[in-house]
């Protein structure tokens, strides 16, 4: 129950203006409600871009992370051969009966080296591409956050139109939605 006769009858009047208008076919209340349901959908779709590109900037960063640990276990697989190859130097320099086995054995490590090498630096190369690609989500993510605020913020606004019975919140409402679709696209284009 209302706290007063007063706000009751005030709601009861809104009411009835609303019908009245409805029944009066208002030009303003049908353009006011087409726009709202039209920037409804955008903002929409808007919201979903926001959510792909925030799912995006995850995936790549975490297939970055994942590319830089198998960069990491190269390049720890490239020192092991290293040692390995250098401790099979060593004892080769020695003239013992098993050192032409050890030059052998030294040799073949140095030459795995170089195929380790590449495979590393290949992964540290992808991990840069992810990131990069990271990157641009990320930007996307956020331009596309302003633009989805600006137009729910627009749908609000434009709402107020339809209460007060005024052009001007609707045409407010239409310069934020404006605002909200370029910035939108320039999430793409930038």
């Amino acid at each position: 129950m209302s706290d007063s006769p007063l706000e009751e009858m005030e709601a009861r009047e809104s009411a009835e203006q609303a019908a009245e208008a409805v029944e009066r076919k208002d030009p303003l209340l049908s353009q006011v409600t087409m726009t709202i349901a039209i920037l409804a959908v955008v903002a929409a779709i808007c919201a979903s871009l926001e959510s792909t590109e925030g799912d995006k900037t995850i995936v790549d960063k975490n297939t970055a992370v994942l590319q830089q640990n198998q960069a990491t276990d190269a390049w720890n697989f490239f020192q092991a051969k290293s040692m390995k190859k250098n401790l099979y130097a060593l004892a080769a320099d020695q003239d013992g009966p098993k050192a032409a086995v050890y030059a052998k054995t030294a040799a073949q490590n140095g030459k795995e080296q170089g195929g380790i090498q590449k495979q590393a630096k290949g992964f540290e190369a992808a991990r840069d591409k992810y990131s990069e690609e990271a990157e641009v989500h990320e930007k996307r993510h956020g331009w596309l956050v302003i633009a989805s605020t600006l137009l729910h913020m627009s749908i609000a606004i434009a709402t107020l139109s339809i209460i007060l019975h005024r052009r001007w919140p609707w045409f407010s409402a239409l310069a934020l939605a404006a605002g909200g679709v370029v910035i939108a696209g320039w999430a793409f284009v930038a």
